[in-house]
């Protein structure tokens, strides 16, 4: 999926999962958009935006996620790199996993590849290991993209989604 650009410099596709539970969700989202399109992150496409149940903890606030077609010059490593100081920027804190946050940016597949590396003590896996299992990720991108392949698992996202159980999917709604 990477091409090149008119100059000749490498342009990268990713698939972007955003996700809020904490304060003004929507404008936390919006906000995510706006400070990735300030770092060279051109947004292509945009799904709508989902409310979920907080996982695994169903009492914590409500999520809502959306997933974004980006394509971008930075690398891998760089992406996630100014992925995180977005996420720092909006509020996000060091808090126990699966807890209640303003801000959550995931980088759910990266030009089509399969890539595990380390970036500052810190793992990187694309497609992002548990994406195939998440109906608040496999919605929003399907919206985007209904011929999507995950490159791992060798499997097509209409595949992906008949997997979830029935109740994920009838528990996912429109924001």
């Amino acid at each position: 999926m990477k091409k090149q650009d008119i100059l000749g410099n490498q342009v990268n596709y990713a698939y972007l999962a955003l996700g809020s539970n904490l304060g003004k969700k929507i404008k936390n989202l919006e906000c995510a958009k706006y400070n990735l399109s300030k770092i060279g992150v051109n947004i292509i496409k945009i799904s709508r935006f989902y409310c979920t149940k907080s996982w695994p903890n169903s009492k914590f606030p409500e999520f809502i996620n959306a997933v974004l077609l980006v394509k971008t010059k930075l690398l891998l490593h760089e992406l996630f790199k100014q992925i995180k100081l977005i996420e720092k920027s909006l509020g996000r804190s060091k808090v126990p996993k699966n807890y209640p946050r303003i801000c959550d940016i995931d980088i759910i597949d990266f030009n089509g590849e399969c890539i595990f590396t380390k970036f500052n003590h810190q793992k990187i896996e694309v497609p992002h290991i548990n994406m195939h299992k998440r109906n608040f990720v496999l919605l929003p991108l399907y919206e985007l993209n209904q011929n999507w392949f995950h490159p791992k698992i060798k499997k097509n996202i209409v595949k992906l989604l008949s997997s979830l159980p029935s109740n994920d999917l009838k528990s996912i709604k429109f924001s």
